[in-house]
């Protein structure tokens, strides 16, 4: 496939252009559409971000583009390589082992303490993101299933009241976010994440802060568990994996 191609499907995949008034935004809303397409896998690691084929199909110029590559390299999913540009960055073997084993003692950390400090109000809030989850997970929409995934690990995270725990789990799961989302593309382990979820929610919800945590690292010692074995296995990169109103593939292992 001609790399015009590849880009144009990508950003096809992503939607059409944000509308934005302020160009101190753009730079941000080009970074998202960015970061979707690297966690979803239709950018795949090591790809070579071709500044004039994005700024074509995304409609901005290169200082907006440039400004969200900057973004994207301080969260390190993005690499800017001399006499190359921009490069979607790869984690070694030994990187990815040691950065889950990080992730699962941070996340146990915070369910620890959200049990402990979260208010009644952001209980409710994370049992009706869970609801919401668990339709996308029923209708099979995996980037959706995946942003509402996201957004209880990080309420999670926020419920806990620790600023610098908050901090660390931000920068370490941006480089994670394409693999744990990839992790869902096997059917079995997908609905196996989603029943942990449900006891993450009831252990909340009792406050029982020792439950929660033992069932957070037992979620993401799985999901290392997943990936590491993908990557043993020489895994392709995932396809473009579109939501219930785009198709999908009828099978995800």
């Amino acid at each position: 496939m001609q790399l015009d191609s590849l880009f144009s499907e990508a950003v096809a995949f992503a939607g059409p252009p944000p509308t934005v008034p302020d160009r101190r935004v753009l730079h941000e809303a080009v970074a998202e559409r960015l970061r979707a397409l690297i966690v979803e896998g239709v950018l795949a690691p090591g790809a070579h971000l071709n500044e004039r084929v994005l700024c074509e199909q995304l409609g901005v110029s290169r200082t907006p583009l440039r400004e969200a590559f900057r973004t994207l390299a301080g969260e390190g999913i993005v690499e800017l390589q001399p006499n190359r540009g921009a490069v979607v960055a790869a984690l070694s073997r030994q990187d990815v082992e040691h950065a889950f084993e990080l992730m699962a003692a941070l996340e146990s950390l915070a369910g620890g303490l959200a049990a402990e400090r979260a208010t009644a109000a952001e209980r409710n809030e994370l049992r009706a993101l869970h609801f919401e989850m668990l339709a996308a997970h029923a209708r099979r929409d995996l980037p959706a299933y995946y942003r509402l995934n996201s957004s209880i690990h990080r309420r999670l995270v926020d419920c806990a009241r620790n600023p610098v725990l908050a901090d660390t789990y931000a920068r370490l799961n941006a480089r994670l976010q394409a693999l744990r989302f990839r992790s869902n593309l096997n059917r079995d382990k997908w609905d196996a994440a989603v029943a942990e979820h449900a006891a993450m929610i009831d252990a909340l919800d009792a406050g029982d802060g020792e439950r929660l945590a033992a069932v957070l690292r037992g979620h993401l010692d799985h999901k290392r568990a997943t990936v590491l074995a993908q990557l043993d296995a020489g895994a392709p990169p995932p396809p473009a994996v579109r939501g219930a109103d785009g198709g999908r593939p009828e099978d995800f292992r």
